[in-house]
């Protein structure tokens, strides 16, 4: 089985914070006898990576990835019961200890992603956001407790969300962010779809453009099982 957990990219993408993507035909089938456009886009819009040098000064760029980090084993920890009356709820410990409990330990490499259903507002930029009446964000995300202790304990490569960052939208400056990529690992935003696939036993290839310097990009996710 193959599922596609990518966002299709399209012209107007909600991107909090910066223009939306734009795209402008630059050849047309009846005047040059092919097609062409060109894009105006952030690194980060719609389904994208986030590289090390995202948030670090040092840190590997998305052209650094290695083919093999590209590829790896896949865990999805399901919080979306939890969403469903708290929007603002993290992947906690909890919430890998209730995993392995079920699955066993988490694999050597993995990705370790967060479904919570949020994909299902993509469509709207307010409620992606999780934009407040107060003009704040409420969104899910991984607590920065969750991370330090998978950094300590656990040989994971990656972090993924079905919302728009791996910090929660509540949370103050970036601390997942900056723990994570700072360790000089990598994260997936943007995620779509997983509750199609099974918790445990799939591998999942995370196709991103080894743009030159870039801080990461937009990318196309399949995972297999």
């Amino acid at each position: 089985m193959i599922a596609d957990l990518t966002l299709a990219f399209r012209a107007g993408f909600p991107v909090d914070g910066f223009d939306p993507p734009r795209r402008t035909p630059v050849a047309e089938l009846e005047r040059d006898g092919f097609r062409c456009n060109a894009w105006s886009l952030v690194e980060h819009t719609g389904t994208h990576v986030d590289a090390p040098s995202h948030f670090t000064s040092s840190g590997p760029t998305v052209a650094d990835i290695p083919a093999p980090d590209l590829m790896v084993p896949m865990a999805v920890l399901d919080i979306a019961h939890r969403v469903a009356t708290e929007p603002g709820a993290m992947v906690g410990l909890a919430d890998v200890e209730s995993y392995e409990r079920a699955h066993g330990r988490l694999p050597d490499r993995a990705a370790v992603f967060m479904r919570s259903g949020w994909d299902d507002r993509a469509g709207d930029g307010t409620s992606y956001h999780g934009l407040t009446s107060s003009g704040g964000r409420m969104f899910p995300g991984f607590a920065v407790e969750t991370v330090e202790w998978l950094l300590e304990h656990r040989s994971v490569t990656w972090i993924g969300v079905d919302s728009p960052s791996i910090d929660a939208g509540q949370a103050d400056g970036f601390p997942v962010h900056h723990r994570w990529l700072g360790a000089g690992r990598y994260a997936v935003e943007g995620l779509a779809r997983l509750s199609t696939v099974p918790p445990a036993g799939a591998t999942v290839f995370i196709g991103v453009v080894p743009f030159e310097d870039g801080t990461g990009g937009p990318c196309r996710v399949l995972a297999t099982w």
